[in-house]
Formats: structure tokens, sequence, C-alpha cells
């Protein structure tokens, strides 16, 4: 398939509404994993070019539970993305991360339970490496990004994704927070996991909308809240974005663009034919 971007942002589907924003054309990928959350939109901002897919649909149809991340990040890949930014609202698990502050975590516990987290399996077993699940060369240039428009971002933190699509409970919250961890989702994996399988650098970038239900003096989540900051956010995260996609796009010297190399460990005989053609998709080099 002809490359169409190199970078691809997966948020909410108004992301790409930034003035002075072109649309290209609307792609819909058939990938070897089904179909994607929605259309993806290559969009042209002030000569940098990238593809824009909301993670839940237009008009937010899919749970997280139900979003075909195999194929948003299959789909990504085949059209020639190299780096992800994707966007997330969180819930906030520690007094100091503030609703409609920033979060750029530098790990994640997953907390899921029903989601397809592999692109391997059916023949062909793959182990990556997930030590360090975002790029650090990617949070080498948000961070400084973010600073230059007084975005108050915080790092190192972790971040738990859990499978919802309810909230906490008060006790899982207070065990999150025991474990350490600075904020809560549903949708980085295994979002995040498919992209390092694919060999594509992914960071995500939070957004706090409340503070999780633990919180004794403030009203407990409810969607109206989350609604309402994630709008406000919104504006922050359009500014940000575009100066992201001056800086991006320079090279990549990080391991991310060889995950995959010596991950598959089934004998080349043995290997599964039907899910090797599915591989070849995203991983030609390979298979």
């Amino acid at each position: 398939m002809k490359k169409k971007a190199s970078i691809g942002i997966i948020g909410g589907s108004g992301l790409y509404e930034i003035d002075g924003a072109k649309t290209i054309e609307e792609l819909d990928i058939k990938t070897p994993w089904g179909k994607t959350s929605d259309s993806i939109v290559i969009a042209e901002i002030e000569g940098h070019r990238a593809a824009f897919l909301p993670r839940h649909g237009r008009g937010h149809i899919h749970l997280p539970h139900e979003v075909n991340y195999r194929a948003n990040i299959a789909a990504m890949k085949m059209i020639g993305v190299e780096e992800i930014i994707a966007f997330s609202a969180v819930g906030s698990l520690k007094e100091g991360i503030h609703p409609l502050d920033f979060v750029l975590p530098d790990q994640v516990i997953d907390r899921t339970r029903a989601r397809e987290s592999s692109f391997f399996g059916s023949g062909v077993a793959a182990h990556v490496s997930f030590g360090h699940p975002f790029c650090s060369r990617l949070h080498s240039i948000i961070k400084p990004a973010a600073d230059a428009i007084g975005l108050t971002m915080h790092t190192a933190e972790t971040l738990i994704c859990m499978e919802g699509p309810a909230f906490s409970t008060k006790a899982e919250s207070n065990l999150y927070r025991s474990w350490g961890a600075g904020v809560i989702n549903m949708s980085t994996l295994p979002e995040a996991k498919l992209a390092r399988e694919a060999e594509i650098c992914y960071a995500v970038i939070c957004m706090s909308t409340d503070y999780d239900c633990w919180h004794e003096t403030e009203e407990h989540v409810t969607i109206d809240m989350v609604v309402k900051n994630l709008t406000t956010n919104a504006s922050n995260a359009k500014k940000l974005l575009k100066l992201l996609l001056e800086r991006l796009g320079a090279g990549r010297d990080c391991a991310c663009r060889e995950a995959a190399k010596y991950a598959h460990i089934t004998a080349e005989h043995k290997r599964g034919k039907a899910q090797v053609k599915k591989l070849k998709a995203i991983l030609p080099d390979y298979f």
C-alpha cells in the first residue's frame, strides 16, 4: 500500500479540527484483523501531514473493550505510520495531579480482561520486549513541546488501564493508589502493546478530567464531569498537537523500529500459513 503519512494520531474525532487544517483524504482500510474504529483522515496542518483515527469512532460509538485495536494499529502501519501520538482522558489517582493537568506516563499496569492483545498466535509465537512500554524518544519531544506552550505536564507516572466500561469502585481506586499509580484509563492497552509488535513508536498523552472516586472531598466521577473537563482540555491538546507535528518525523534511532525482529520464535516450517499471510501485511521484512 502506498505510504500516506508517517505520523499517526489516535484520540477524539475532533483532534484534526484545527485552524488551518486541510483534509487530504479519508481512508477505509481493510486489514487482516477487520475494520478500524472509523475511517482514517489524512490531514495537513501548516505543511505537516498526519493520519488521524478516532479511537471510539466518530460520535463515540465503541466502548473501550469493543474497539478493534488490532485493526486500528495494523491500518496505521499499512499506510506508512512510524510514530503514534495517542491522546486519552484519565482519572487522577494523586492529589498533585489536578483535573485539567496533562500527564506523560512512562509505565502501565494492565487490568484489562477481555481484549485481543497481540497480532501473534495461531501458529506464530512471539514475545516482544515491553519493559518500557512507551517510546522514550517521543517523550523527549513531547515534554519540551508542552513546556513551550505552558502546559502543566506530569512525567514519570504509572498508568492503570482498566477494563471498564464502569468506573472503578472506591476499593479498586484505593488499591491502585497503594501501588503508586498516578492515573487511570480504559484504552491504552492493548493499543500500546500492538504498536510495539508492529514496530511503531508510541506514546500516550493523558488529560486528567477528574479525581477518581478515592477522593473524599471531591464529588465522585460522573460522565458529565468527564465530558466538561475533556472539552476544556481539547483546546490545549490541539495547541500541543500543532507544535508536535512540527517536531516529529525527524527520523527514528530508538529500539521500537526493530521491536519484533528477534521476537518471533516459531520454527519457519511450523508457522501457521494463514497467520503468516496476515502478519506479512504489517511485518513484511520478517514474514
